[in-house]
């Protein structure tokens, strides 16, 4: 295996520490490091002496996603093609984690945004802190929430799943652990402690593993008083209807009986976001809801591709040129409106693309025989 300063791999007897090393991009994914970590988590399922997988980021941030911008310049460059191997490399990174037969705990410190989610929540445990940052902000970049997200957004109690995604709601470590997202929630000065316990213990044992993070976890941490979990009633009443059109409205009379920060920002965060990008984001998530994490990552390679392939819609390009490139935060979305986007347009992101050189993901083969229980409920 080719080394990449990207991507540090610390061997501890029987465990593997790997490190997210870009921490002045906020370790944000590219293909070099997707490719590496594809093949090492390929390679450690192999490896006998292998029996537990730690990962973390480098810096302030574990991941604050894909490197989206370098995507955007390629497909300028030459072909939306390029961004598909991306794609195709991640999401299959994605399936592999989600699938594994040993345990993977992710040390969640900072910032766990888009792509990053995807490289820690498909894994068996997921460790908070302090300081930790969550979202799923696609919708403001024209694009929908990936990496498997439709798969687990969907899980989440009521419909706090869809309020995450097509908001792009930032959850801190205590609401990720209410909501599930989190396994557990180590408070920050222990969290060096508990790596060294991990690597001491050197077992893939699930149950022991669990047993040493509970040691240093905080069970309960308190919920800050304006929590957005505090919300659930408003946010299932919301965020059930079947609409974006209905979604809005519906939080508009919510706005009307009681106006206060958290309504206004809900809102304002829709009606900013891309009109296609809601509707897609919405029905990926519905949709996701009735299957397995493979299907969902198959079926958002197809609307990823589409997105990037650009003929329905360019507001992918646009996002990235308002929020990453330009950043002039002033996007101008096309079709402009919710209601200029139609159940047709909406359909194209979720059959397969009218080009003879274009195949569907093509996911590794995995036997339920070796596959730990938590892994085959996800198939």
């Amino acid at each position: 295996m080719a080394p990449t300063n990207l991507v540090l791999i610390n061997e501890s007897s029987n465990v593997r520490i790997i490190t997210l090393n870009r921490p002045k991009q906020l370790n944000a994914l590219n293909l070099e490091m997707v490719s590496r970590l594809l093949e090492v988590f390929h390679a450690y399922e192999e490896d006998p002496n292998v029996k537990l997988i730690i990962m973390k980021g480098e810096g302030r941030a574990f991941c604050a996603g894909g490197d989206v911008a370098t995507v955007v310049n390629d497909i300028n460059k030459g072909s939306w093609k390029i961004g598909a191997n991306f794609f195709s490399k991640e999401f299959t990174m994605n399936y592999l984690m989600a699938t594994y037969t040993k345990p993977q705990v992710s040390l969640l410190r900072g910032i766990v945004m888009g792509g990053g989610a995807g490289a820690s929540i498909h894994g068996r445990f997921r460790v908070v802190t302090d300081n930790t940052v969550f979202a799923m902000p696609e919708t403001a970049l024209g694009l929908f929430p990936d990496v498997g997200a439709s798969y687990y957004l969907s899980r989440l109690p009521g419909f706090f799943g869809e309020y995450v995604g097509l908001t792009g709601a930032r959850l801190d470590g205590a609401e990720m652990l209410a909501c599930g997202l989190a396994t557990h929630f180590v408070p920050l000065e222990k969290l060096s402690l508990l790596e060294d316990a991990l690597c001491k213990a050197n077992t893939g044992d699930p149950k022991s593993i669990s047993d040493i993070i509970d040691e240093f976890s905080n069970k309960n941490p308190k919920l800050k008083e304006n929590s957005q979990y505090f919300r659930l009633k408003t946010i299932d009443r919301c965020f059930s209807l079947r609409t974006v059109e209905e979604i809005i409205s519906a939080l508009e009379k919510e706005a009307d009986k009681n106006m206060d920060d958290w309504i206004s920002w809900t809102i304002k965060s829709l009606k900013n976001a891309s009109p296609t990008s809601l509707k897609i984001s919405l029905r990926s998530i519905r949709e996701g809801r009735l299957q397995g994490v493979g299907q969902c990552l198959i079926r958002e390679y197809r609307m990823v591709c589409t997105v990037m392939q650009g003929k329905y819609s360019k507001d992918f390009f646009e996002g990235c040129r308002a929020l990453l490139l330009d950043k002039d935060k002033n996007p101008k979305w096309k079709p402009s409106k919710l209601e200029l986007v139609s159940k047709d347009m909406v359909d194209h992101y979720f059959t397969a693309l009218d080009d003879k050189d274009w195949e569907d993901l093509k996911l590794p083969a995995r036997s339920k025989s070796n596959l730990p229980s938590y892994a085959i409920s996800k198939l």
